[in-house]
């Protein structure tokens, strides 16, 4: 635990069932922050009865492995449960799927739970918020600005394990989402860096497509942060393809991961420099 209360080190894993815990944070304070809010995979109990979407499902559209990219980083985020019990990524009324529309046209549960189930679904998610508030209120009193790397990936072969790829032209590599940010001219110089110094790394040979606000602008996470710290928080909202790991299958592609680690983390001096440069008060 560092001077100011924040928990460092990683949770220790338990069973599902004792583990209420739907998020962690790690490490130490840094106006660099990475999030991983849908790494998470387990249901909680209580739920699973209801649930008849397989695991593998539910696999196909969580952003698996976002927390091994975020561990370069000096602070993490990181969800702990599935964004099928609870999405930390939407809007409160939105934030439990109970219609096939509300999750890609999947049927999540076979009737809806019972109201005071769904209602400890909701009360983890204003915990979440609730702690998020209280962290990021300590992190803005200590740094004039600070940039946070939203975490996630995407699928790009829907109609099926033997169809094509999406098309490259509408899907980048990786699509930076600043959408929900309203003084991007601010964090312009960050922005650009950042995408620069992701399309130099060496990906197997080539270079990473990395574009902004192509496929996505950024969720409500995003959103919550822009809206409660403007002038102060610049969010990327990081969308890998998913390149490294067969989406259907689930099998990794680990050299890809790795790559894509090395990646994340070559844009973290820069990043430093960005935040830290005259264009913005200088750190106390």
């Amino acid at each position: 635990m560092t001077a100011d209360g924040l928990m460092i080190g990683k949770v220790s894993s338990v069973e599902p069932e004792t583990d209420s815990r739907i998020w962690s944070v790690e490490g130490a304070f840094d106006p660099i922050i990475a999030a991983a809010i849908h790494d998470g995979h387990r249901i909680r109990a209580e739920l699973e009865p209801y649930v008849v979407l397989g695991e593998d499902e539910r696999l196909r559209e969580e952003d698996p492995y976002t927390a091994e990219m975020a561990g370069s980083a000096s602070m993490r985020i990181v969800g702990l449960k599935s964004r099928f019990e609870v999405d930390l990524n939407r809007p409160r009324e939105k934030a439990v799927y109970l219609k096939p529309e509300d999750a890609w046209g999947l049927k999540v549960y076979d009737a809806d739970p019972p109201a005071d189930i769904l209602a400890r679904s909701l009360q983890q998610y204003d915990a979440f918020y609730g702690a998020m508030g209280e962290l990021f209120d300590r992190i803005a009193k200590r740094y004039p600005v600070f940039a946070v790397l939203d975490l996630h990936t995407y699928n790009h072969r829907r109609a099926g394990p033997d169809s094509a790829q999406a098309d490259p032209d509408e899907n980048p590599e990786v699509n930076i989402g600043t959408g929900t940010m309203v003084d991007r001219d601010k964090f312009a110089p960050i922005i650009e860096t950042f995408i620069e110094d992701l399309r130099r790394i060496d990906f197997a040979g080539s270079q990473l497509d990395v574009r902004e606000n192509v496929r996505f602008r950024g969720g409500n996470f995003a959103q919550w942060l822009h809206s409660r710290y403007p002038g102060k928080a610049c969010v990327l909202s990081v969308e890998f393809k998913k390149i490294f790991m067969d989406e259907w299958t689930g099998e990794l592609h680990e050299g890809k991961l790795s790559l894509i680690k090395e990646a994340l983390a070559s844009t973290f001096p820069n990043l430093r420099l960005q935040l830290m440069s005259g264009r913005y008060v200088q750190f106390e």
